[in-house]
């Protein structure tokens, strides 16, 4: 009996980060045999917004990138053999070290690119203010897509980005949907509330391509209905500039909680009426189809979030989910209203949205990316992922 396919998920990245768990377990279930091979170098989301300032010139910073890479490779000479390499994500950075192991080794190398770190940058505003690491950042990224043998993105839409920005063969590149994490998110039963209120939740990063602003606007526009709550959970760059909003339209309608333990996530979404997914209006928000989509369709709750090409090739507006127009808080708010009077709708959204996810679960995601970097797939470069 031939043994099963032997992968090194190698690098830098986030190990605790949704696609990379989604990842590797996909993998492992699919039958493929995993070892990690993983030195963090981040220390959350506030250091790596400090590098993309500035601070990578530090000799403090230089020196902890010495020290990780060092310590990195000493983890890869103990790896057993291994078929393929495969880099989680973010590991634009890991690839020129990644390149030359596996060339001494004679193993093809894959990237989960997943995004790109020079669009999130950009998109943050931080390659404007910082033109020198913005240089940097691309001339990184640009060597990250030429060296590996595949590439792995999650839509057709970012993969002609991505050949539109670096000049790169689409060819390069397999579609792998981000999906969602079912061991986590699925149907869940939780105590009726009573508290008369339509709840109304957003969870998710407060970042540019979320658009959270215009959750916020809706929730001005809905005011005077006095049943329908906001809670938006979550937290991050953007999260002071919209409640700053709220409070300057005096909103009693909004609730902001934080992020909440991974455990108690499910628990917050599965007792709202409606979910909400992302409305902004960036090159990024546009070209994906963000985790908190897979997440809530999981879970079978209704979902709002804004119309785009890339959603639409992946479900029915009516069907699996309701879309409004994006950076645009009356057609949300009035696709809220129209579900909150129309409670078969609701009942049919998430029933349809949540038997749709059964395509983007951890094993149909295993077994399409054990697919790609079967040894075979991957020695023969296959030219048709992206198809």
């Amino acid at each position: 009996m031939e043994r099963p396919i032997r992968v090194c998920y190698f690098g830098t990245y986030r190990p605790n980060y949704s696609r990379n768990q989604i990842m590797i377990e996909g993998l492992r279930r699919a039958g493929v045999e995993v070892i990690e091979c993983n030195e963090p170098l981040w220390h959350g989301i506030e250091d790596r917004v400090r590098a993309a300032s500035g601070g990578w010139l530090s000799a403090k910073f230089l020196a902890r990138v010495g020290g990780t890479y060092r310590r990195l490779v000493e983890k890869h000479r103990q790896v057993g053999d291994y078929d393929v390499m495969v880099l989680g994500y973010p590991g634009q950075l890991d690839v020129p070290l990644a390149r030359v192991l596996t060339w001494m080794r004679r193993k093809p190398l894959v990237l989960d690119v997943f995004m790109s770190i020079y669009l999130i940058a950009a998109e943050r505003g931080l390659t404007a203010r910082h033109p020198l690491t913005a240089r940097l950042i691309y001339g990184l990224e640009k060597l990250a897509c030429a060296l590996p043998d595949l590439l792995i993105l999650d839509t057709e839409a970012y993969v002609r980005w991505f050949q539109r920005v670096y000049g790169v063969d689409p060819a390069r590149f397999c579609l792998v949907p981000t999906g969602a994490d079912d061991r986590v998110f699925h149907p869940t039963q939780v105590p009726p509330r009573h508290d008369g209120k339509f709840l109304v939740v957003y969870h998710g990063s407060f970042i540019p391509n979320h658009g959270v602003e215009y959750i916020v606007e809706a929730a001005a526009l809905l005011r005077d209905t006095s049943d329908i709550h906001f809670e938006l959970i979550g937290d991050g760059p953007e999260r002071d500039r919209v409640q700053a909003l709220a409070e300057r339209y005096g909103l009693t309608n909004v609730t902001f909680t934080g992020w909440v333990d991974k455990e108690e996530l499910p628990d917050r979404i599965a007792r709202a009426d409606v979910c909400l997914g992302v409305f902004g209006t960036t090159p990024q928000s546009m070209m994906t189809v963000q985790n908190k989509i897979y997440e809530t369709l999981a879970m079978g709750k209704p979902l709002i979030t804004g119309e785009s090409p890339t959603i639409r090739r992946v479900f029915e507006d009516g069907k699996h989910l309701l879309l409004c127009r994006r950076a645009d808080a009356r057609s949300l708010a009035d696709a809220i209203i129209k579900l909150r009077g129309d409670k078969q709708l609701r009942m049919n959204l998430a029933r349809r949205g949540n038997e749709s996810f059964a395509k983007f679960s951890v094993g149909q995601v295993g077994s399409r990316l054990a697919a790609i970097i079967s040894r075979e797939s991957v020695l023969g470069r296959i030219t048709r992922c992206s198809q």
